[in-house]
């Protein structure tokens, strides 16, 4: 019997935050694999402007390469439409007992407004990566009564500064893997 992690966003550009909480997470839940998920286009970012599918699956692959309990799945990229994580899950339940759905803090919050919250509930197991600087709980209700809140090492990286910190022709040494650093200057990324 699998037991996966399912790690979805939108990695533009994947980097060393996330690879470090994903492997905290596989190691607090003892899961086979991670399965990372980039998101064709994201249902709560469907207006924010992302590289391209292609850019941000190649980063992952690259990335992930030689981790064996890390794996890239293009399975919501090759639907492109909005991804939602229910079919997404729906899908992957064919080919795994058990699923952890892993999301970050702020997502419980807002779970309530997924597409068929109940049902992701009832297909995996949900994830939320707290860390030591997540503000308490103020807010439940029943999805954040479920979700399982694993304390992983705090690496505070953000997608969004990496890529200004580019577009400023500032060094990103250190934030993302050295592969994917030589991907997004050979590709162009994040300059316009």
């Amino acid at each position: 019997m699998s037991r996966i992690g399912i790690f979805g966003g939108t990695f533009d550009p994947i980097h060393h935050g996330h690879l470090i909480t994903a492997q905290s997470v596989k190691e607090i839940r003892n899961l086979d694999k991670i399965i990372f998920m980039p998101a064709y286009i994201s249902p709560h970012k469907q207006h924010a402007k992302a590289s391209s599918a292609q850019h941000r699956l190649n980063m992952l692959k690259i990335a992930l390469d030689e981790i064996p309990f890390f794996e890239c799945s293009d399975y919501e990229i090759k639907q492109q439409t909005i991804s939602y994580t229910i079919d997404t899950l729906r899908e992957f339940k064919k080919y795994f007992d058990k699923i952890d759905l892993i999301i970050g803090y702020d997502n419980i919050f807002q779970f309530h407004t997924w597409k068929e919250p109940d049902e992701i509930l009832k297909l995996s197991n949900i994830i939320v990566l707290r860390r030591k600087s997540s503000y308490p709980i103020d807010y439940i209700d029943k999805y954040v009564e479920a979700a399982i809140f694993v304390q992983t090492r705090a690496i505070e990286i953000s997608a969004t500064d990496i890529r200004n910190r580019v577009h400023a022709n500032l060094p990103i040494h250190y934030l993302v893997p050295k592969n994917v650093e030589d991907y997004i200057y050979k590709n162009n990324l994040y300059k316009e």
